[in-house]
């Protein structure tokens, strides 16, 4: 977009500047690598023992080092961002994960798009459906995580519930399991877990990125809570090229493809 005024050049709107809360960690690079392909403006905040991670982008990326939940330093590093998008991870048991989204609440602009990313255990209804395997395998991951104080689950579920509460034009976007690879494509997603297209349960770690990416310029997705499953897992074919699939299962949104 351009504007003018008589007897001036045009002047071209700045590119967008965007913050990656979370990103040295494998999915935070994705997220810097797809923003920078698409012409934005990158800010990223890391922990300061993880900088060296972002040496790939240094030049590229204004880096603010500090712990995520630092109120001061999510303040300092979303000022003027147009949009924020946050790896939500429960690290310890003392609120990081809620504490980093709560600063993100606070800090962003007004009109600022916010994108979380989780896992799919987090629900915003409770109209999803997981198999008792599921279940299981969460609590149990859950215990021993907080037994050896090393990740608190629940803190991941009150950052989420506080996102889904306020009034801010977020969207939380919940992974299935993670598997590294080449880009297939945007994911496609469900508003429930438990929907047939998502029984694959498998998505590219850098389209997981790709999708939190896409985000910020998809209004679809404004106060939506996706669960995602990779564009080319069986399932998703499966729900994509079967009319009778597609008809029975009106709840899931393909996705524009990349």
């Amino acid at each position: 977009m351009t504007t003018a005024t008589a007897g001036a050049a045009p002047r071209v709107a700045s590119p967008k500047r965007i913050c990656i809360v979370g990103a040295s960690g494998k999915l935070g690079r994705y997220m810097v690598q797809h923003a920078l392909e698409r012409g934005y403006e990158v800010v990223g905040v890391c922990r300061p023992q993880s900088v060296d991670k972002l040496k790939a982008f240094a030049d590229r990326v204004t880096i603010v080092p500090g712990r995520t939940d630092d109120r001061d330093v999510i303040r300092r590093a979303v000022a003027g961002c147009d949009a924020v998008l946050v790896v939500l991870v429960p690290w310890g048991v003392r609120n990081y994960a809620s504490g980093t989204a709560q600063a993100v609440l606070d800090f962003a602009a007004p009109d600022a798009r916010l994108v979380f990313s989780c896992g799919w255990h987090i629900s915003r209804d409770g109209r999803d459906v997981y198999s008792w395997q599921f279940r299981t395998l969460v609590k149990l991951i859950g215990w021993l995580a907080r037994l050896a104080r090393l990740v608190d689950i629940d803190d991941q579920v009150e950052a989420c519930r506080r996102v889904f509460a306020s009034d801010r034009r977020w969207t939380v976007v919940r992974g299935s399991d993670l598997e590294e690879g080449d880009s297939q494509g945007l994911p496609v997603w469900s508003r429930h877990v438990g929907d047939p297209v998502l029984a694959s349960n498998r998505t590219r770690r850098v389209d997981f990125a790709l999708f939190m990416v896409a985000a910020i310029d998809d209004e679809a997705l404004v106060r939506e809570a996706p669960a995602i499953v990779g564009c080319r897992t069986p399932s998703a074919l499966a729900h994509t090229t079967s009319g009778s699939g597609a008809q029975a299962y009106s709840a899931a949104v393909p996705v524009q493809r990349g």
